[in-house]
């Protein structure tokens, strides 16, 4: 089918349903719901028989709903209504919750259903379930109402609140009032709720050392308490950890509250936006090894089982700064030490990685020189993992990666990606050549001709996509808690396999025989060569992409790669 996608943002969830459609033969284009001309005039250009909301803060106009099926997805269960449904869920402390695709009608969320999709709602942040639970009930729930679509025998089910499987209501916006924490009394439990239910956007209204903040993420912590409930009594890797009134709360990020008339303000490591209150916080580390069996905020952490090493990270957003880079550079040369055979890298859940940290660049005195040092860093790091020869390395993708951070997940011997995981290799939009020694690696996957194409395109790319032009070498299903069990059942067979010995002379040979070739430092030059006329050149497009990308700056026109209808991937 001819399918529109109009969306408020063209983000994780508007790209995972992108590469689903499209993956199953369906010619997709997507228009931004920038205003009401410009949707008509997306619906006169593409003639769709189908129009499909994956995420939508605006209405779209009565004109087209009217004349054309619409189905908008809500992140909510049958009968929920309003533009905090998933915050409630979590503030609330709900243990099921659910994504419902409905008609568009006059009123808002209130259209016939026509498929709802329910999943436990795990310990989280909203953000993190979004991308995960959220994104992998909602494409259940929308091929299953697009194939009732296209069968054309369904008839949608109106929403009927006497119905006992419609649980749902109608909520209003969740406002700070109701999200400010009671730092005197609101236990640990109740302070991660809303925390979380918060930790992308809007942040929780708080106030230290005298000025407004919103708080970003929250986290727990199991050994460290504090005499004054509220207090911050230790930082870690940017993140500051506060008391409550039975434990205490590690937050990563904080945004200064926007004085009137004053410059627009975005999320930054929490530490570094106090950092001429902490003087006297003293930093408190998690060493890799010792965090992974601990209930407290670690970015990195590390186990073993048997012959296999672990290396987890988990940063947010997938932002990965110049610091951030080097501990985990400092924790891999760690883990490369270690008597194993092989060494797994990835986070459990969520993010691999999306690259340089845009919002620690901005923020930065110099952003074109921390821009230098960022990608220098990530460079170190991806060429650790390229001349790695005595273990074989295994990048596991539970979740989505971009950029910079899909580059180092193929320096690996091998990539495992989860199904549900949307990779984007390319750096185009933010106006960048890229580096990571993606001219050594992403040709020698996938051909230099696809490279061309993948970089210039710049389309999200689908797991099955993905494995079909040897981006990535194996898929698996499930859940992230699933996807993560199989791949430790794999990695352990691979240790044990009588082939390790064979593939480990095979690494050494061909290594030794691209240097001769041409040698890593040769890609790494030249590379950079261009990065630092994009960081430095006057005229190149990155400082204002990179500006409008951190201050969230809406765009006027949906990118022009976007608006044709484009069908199956190759």
């Amino acid at each position: 089918m001819r399918i529109l996608l109009i969306a408020s943002a063209f983000n994780s969830l508007t790209q995972r349903v992108h590469t689903e459609l499209r993956d199953r033969g369906h010619q997709v284009a997507v228009q931004l719901a920038l205003g009401d001309e410009q949707m008509r005039a997306a619906v006169e250009r593409t003639d769709p028989e189908l129009i499909l909301c994956p995420m939508l803060t605006k209405a779209v106009p009565e004109d087209i709903w009217s004349r054309r099926t619409v189905l908008i997805v809500h992140p909510g269960p049958k009968g929920d209504r309003g533009p905090s449904s998933l915050d409630w869920a979590i503030t609330e402390g709900a243990e099921r919750w659910g994504v419902t695709v409905l008609q568009a009608v006059g009123e808002m969320d209130a259209g016939d259903i026509w498929a709802c999709v329910e999943f436990p709602v795990p310990a989280g942040g909203k953000s993190e379930i979004y991308r995960n639970e959220v994104a992998d009930a909602a494409v259940e729930a929308v091929l299953l109402a697009v194939g009732r679509f296209q069968g054309g025998l369904f008839t949608p089910e109106p929403l009927d609140y006497a119905r006992p499987d419609v649980r749902g209501e109608l909520r209003p916006l969740l406002r700070q009032e109701t999200r400010r924490i009671d730092w005197s009394a609101d236990p640990t439990a109740t302070v991660l709720r809303k925390l979380r239910a918060a930790d992308s956007q809007p942040g929780v209204l708080d106030e230290l050392y005298g000025r407004e903040y919103f708080l970003h993420g929250g986290h727990p912590e199991d050994e460290l308490r504090g005499r004054e409930p509220g207090a911050v009594i230790a930082t870690r890797d940017g993140a500051i950890c506060r008391a409550t009134v039975d434990g205490a709360v590690w937050i990563p990020q904080l945004r200064p509250r926007r004085t009137p008339g004053g410059p627009a303000t975005f999320k930054r490591p929490a530490a570094t936006v106090l950092a001429d209150h902490l003087r006297r916080v003293r930093e408190v580390p998690a060493p890799p090894a010792s965090a992974a069996g601990r209930d407290t905020w670690a970015e990195i952490r590390y186990h073993e089982k048997d012959e296999v090493g672990f290396l987890e990270f988990a940063f947010a957003g997938g932002a990965m700064s110049t610091e951030q880079c080097r501990r985990l550079l400092a924790a891999y040369r760690e883990a490369v030490d270690r008597p194993t055979s092989v060494l797994v890298l990835g986070p459990a859940r969520d993010f691999f990685s999306n690259g340089i940290h845009l919002n620690v660049i901005e923020g930065a005195s110099y952003p074109a020189l921390e821009s230098w040092e960022n990608i220098n860093a990530m460079d170190d790091l991806v060429e650790a993992v390229l001349t790695t020869t005595d273990k074989l390395t295994v990048s596991a993708l539970a979740g989505n990666a971009a950029a910079g951070g899909l580059m180092l997940a193929i320096a690996a011997d091998e990539v495992w990606c989860r199904e549900s995981a949307v990779l984007n290799p390319h750096y185009r939009l933010m106006g960048l050549h890229g580096s990571e020694y993606w001219t050594y690696t992403l040709p020698r996957r996938v051909g230099a001709e696809q490279a061309g194409r993948l970089t210039a395109q710049a389309l999200p790319v689908g797991a099955a996509q993905a494995e079909r032009l040897g981006l990535v070498d194996r898929t698996a299903g499930g859940s992230a808690a699933e996807f993560r069990r199989w791949v430790a059942r794999e990695a352990a067979r691979l240790a044990g396999s009588p082939e390790l010995t064979g593939r480990l002379v095979e690494k050494k040979r061909r290594r030794a025989e691209d240097e001769d070739a041409r040698p890593l430092a040769g890609y790494r030059a030249e590379e950079l060569r261009l990065m630092h006329r994009n960081f430095y050149r006057d005229g190149e497009p990155y400082h204002g992409l990179r500006r409008d990308f951190v201050h969230k700056v809406c765009p006027v026109a949906t990118p022009e790669h976007l608006t044709g209808l484009l069908g199956r991937p190759e």
